[in-house]
Protein backbone atom coordinates (compact mmCIF):
# COMPACT_ATOMS: atom_id res chain seq x y z
CA UNK A 1 0.00 0.00 0.00
CA UNK A 2 2.79 2.11 0.34
CA UNK A 3 4.08 1.85 -2.77
CA UNK A 4 0.62 3.50 -4.54
CA UNK A 5 0.69 6.22 -2.17
CA UNK A 6 3.83 7.67 -3.76
CA UNK A 7 2.26 7.50 -7.16
CA UNK A 8 0.26 10.05 -8.21
CA UNK A 9 -1.86 9.91 -10.95
CA UNK A 10 -1.77 13.03 -13.16
CA UNK A 11 -3.00 14.73 -16.25
CA UNK A 12 -2.37 17.75 -18.30
CA UNK A 13 -4.33 20.62 -19.56
CA UNK A 14 -3.62 22.14 -23.02
CA UNK A 15 -4.56 25.70 -23.80
CA UNK A 16 -7.13 23.74 -26.27
CA UNK A 17 -8.43 22.11 -23.45
CA UNK A 18 -7.42 18.80 -24.50
CA UNK A 19 -5.54 16.85 -21.50
CA UNK A 20 -2.11 14.76 -21.97
CA UNK A 21 -2.58 11.80 -19.54
CA UNK A 22 -3.61 10.95 -17.10
CA UNK A 23 -0.58 8.94 -15.89
CA UNK A 24 0.82 7.74 -12.86
CA UNK A 25 4.22 9.42 -11.63
CA UNK A 26 6.35 8.62 -8.55
CA UNK A 27 5.89 11.36 -5.84
CA UNK A 28 10.22 12.14 -6.50
CA UNK A 29 9.57 12.83 -10.11
CA UNK A 30 10.39 16.39 -11.11
CA UNK A 31 8.68 19.02 -12.48
CA UNK A 32 11.81 19.02 -15.45
CA UNK A 33 10.43 15.28 -16.06
CA UNK A 34 7.25 15.66 -16.00
CA UNK A 35 7.78 18.51 -18.75
CA UNK A 36 10.20 16.12 -20.59
CA UNK A 37 6.91 13.76 -20.80
CA UNK A 38 4.33 16.76 -21.95
CA UNK A 39 7.26 17.48 -25.02
CA UNK A 40 7.62 13.30 -25.89
CA UNK A 41 3.61 13.12 -26.07
CA UNK A 42 1.96 17.16 -27.54
CA UNK A 43 -0.24 16.35 -30.17
CA UNK A 44 1.97 16.50 -33.17
CA UNK A 45 -1.14 18.47 -34.88
CA UNK A 46 -0.54 21.18 -32.65
CA UNK A 47 1.79 23.91 -34.48
CA UNK A 48 2.05 25.94 -31.32
CA UNK A 49 3.24 23.44 -29.24
CA UNK A 50 6.64 24.08 -26.85
CA UNK A 51 10.42 23.02 -28.62
CA UNK A 52 11.88 22.62 -25.26
CA UNK A 53 10.73 21.98 -21.31
CA UNK A 54 11.87 25.95 -20.90
CA UNK A 55 9.14 26.94 -23.17
CA UNK A 56 6.27 24.52 -20.98
CA UNK A 57 5.21 26.04 -17.59
CA UNK A 58 2.97 23.76 -15.32
CA UNK A 59 0.40 25.32 -12.83
CA UNK A 60 -1.26 23.62 -10.02
CA UNK A 61 -3.30 24.75 -7.31
CA UNK A 62 -2.38 28.16 -8.82
CA UNK A 63 1.84 27.82 -8.38
CA UNK A 64 4.24 27.62 -11.32
CA UNK A 65 5.83 24.42 -10.44
CA UNK A 66 9.71 24.78 -9.80
CA UNK A 67 12.03 22.51 -12.79
CA UNK A 68 14.37 21.54 -9.78
CA UNK A 69 11.23 20.31 -7.47
CA UNK A 70 9.61 17.28 -7.32
CA UNK A 71 6.04 16.55 -7.41
CA UNK A 72 5.73 15.64 -3.83
CA UNK A 73 7.06 18.94 -3.24
CA UNK A 74 4.94 20.45 -4.76
CA UNK A 75 1.85 18.53 -3.68
CA UNK A 76 -1.60 20.03 -2.43
CA UNK A 77 -4.21 18.93 -0.27
CA UNK A 78 -5.90 17.74 -3.56
CA UNK A 79 -3.56 14.77 -4.15
CA UNK A 80 -4.79 13.20 -0.78
CA UNK A 81 -8.27 12.04 -2.31
CA UNK A 82 -7.84 8.52 -2.96
CA UNK A 83 -8.30 7.41 -6.69
CA UNK A 84 -8.25 10.76 -7.56
CA UNK A 85 -6.67 12.83 -10.49
CA UNK A 86 -5.13 15.90 -10.14
CA UNK A 87 -4.97 18.21 -13.30
CA UNK A 88 -2.23 20.34 -14.12
CA UNK A 89 -2.27 23.21 -16.15
CA UNK A 90 0.34 23.75 -18.89
CA UNK A 91 1.16 26.77 -20.35
CA UNK A 92 3.68 27.68 -23.45
CA UNK A 93 5.82 30.45 -23.36
CA UNK A 94 6.14 32.08 -26.17
CA UNK A 95 9.19 32.22 -28.16
CA UNK A 96 9.44 36.09 -27.88
CA UNK A 97 12.58 36.76 -26.18
CA UNK A 98 14.70 34.70 -29.18
CA UNK A 99 12.92 36.96 -31.80
CA UNK A 100 13.63 40.23 -30.16
CA UNK A 101 17.56 38.65 -29.52
CA UNK A 102 17.08 38.40 -33.00
CA UNK A 103 16.03 41.57 -33.87
CA UNK A 104 18.88 43.19 -31.35
CA UNK A 105 21.37 41.17 -33.21
CA UNK A 106 20.23 42.17 -36.60
CA UNK A 107 20.19 46.06 -35.15
CA UNK A 108 23.60 46.11 -33.92
CA UNK A 109 24.90 44.57 -37.45
CA UNK A 110 22.66 47.62 -39.01
CA UNK A 111 24.57 50.90 -40.44
CA UNK A 112 21.63 52.90 -40.12
CA UNK A 113 21.55 55.81 -37.64
CA UNK A 114 18.44 57.60 -36.21
CA UNK A 115 19.03 60.93 -34.74
CA UNK A 116 15.38 61.81 -32.44
CA UNK A 117 14.90 65.73 -31.56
Amino acid sequence: MAGSQDQLEIKFRLSDGSDIGPKSFAAATSIATLKENILAQWPKDVESGPRTVKDVKLISGGKILENNRTVGECQSPLFDLPGGVTTMHVVVQPPTMEKDKKVASEAKQSKCFCVIL
